[in-house]
């Protein structure tokens, strides 16, 4: 049987998604727990792997398991294995066909910064400070240069190990709610560390440091030494993938 997961994470006190053996994972942490429920040693698979300090409210894997259990048991038995950054949200069977990594056909992400002059204990690790003044609709405008079909080598980090760097951003945009902006951006794919280099890109143009058109211009160049800041990691969530309908997990 395949199960798929819903899960969300507070990824500040792991080093990312990926298991690496003597660091602290998510992918370990749920394995753990759901061996324990299932009663057999359990690989889970992940919609996208997110780094060190990157948070996920929409995570989704999958792990296969001969052991019945009802959807119920999977959420509650999980849970009460797992640590407190951690939680499952839903359980569902899936077809053999289904996989959470490659069945996707979008990703979401939300990038939060915090704009304002004095910093935050209660979001330090949930948005990027930002205390000098952006500009959301200048910044929201030089985003739109990036939505559609491009190679983004300009904006992927250099040790990139995907095998192209072309995607398919079908929307970026930048709004401001009082002291906090969000970037929202949907894509079919993304490439190490594309979000957060497009955020520093947007951060700098929001500052006045760099004209709109800096977004464009280094698209053009497709190369990673001429691009901006990488943004930090805290203002990073995974918040949706999306698959197709046949699977009905929209």
């Amino acid at each position: 049987m395949r199960v798929a997961l819903g899960v969300e994470y507070d990824g500040t006190a792991f080093h990312g998604w990926q298991f690496q053996g003597d660091v602290r994972s998510v992918q370990e942490s749920l394995q753990i727990a759901l061996s324990k429920v299932a009663d057999h040693e359990v690989t889970v698979h992940c919609a996208g792997r997110t780094d060190t300090g990157v948070h996920a409210t929409g995570q989704i894997v999958h792990f296969d398991t001969p052991s019945i259990r009802t959807e119920r048991s999977w959420v509650l038995g999980t849970n009460v294995n797992l640590p407190a950054d951690v939680s499952v949200c839903w359980a569902k069977q899936m077809p053999e066909e289904f996989h959470a990594r490659f069945s996707a056909i979008g990703r979401h992400y939300r990038y939060l910064i915090l704009n304002r002059t004095y910093r935050s204990a209660l979001w330090r690790d949930r948005a990027v400070w930002v205390h000098k003044p952006l500009d959301e609709q200048v910044m929201h405008r030089a985003a739109q240069y990036l939505v559609g079909t491009h190679d983004f080598s300009s904006y992927r980090a250099l040790g990139c190990q995907a095998k192209h760097p072309v995607r398919t951003m079908h929307s970026l945009s930048v709004t401001r709610q009082g002291e906090m902006l969000s970037i929202d951006v949907h894509a079919n794919a993304f490439l190490h560390h594309m979000v957060r280099n497009i955020a520093g890109v947007l951060i700098a143009i929001g500052k006045g440091e760099q004209s709109e058109s800096w977004a464009d211009e280094i698209l053009a160049l497709r190369d990673r030494t001429l691009g901006g800041v990488t943004a930090p990691p805290q203002g990073l969530c995974l918040t949706q993938v999306d698959y197709p309908e046949e699977f009905a997990l929209g």
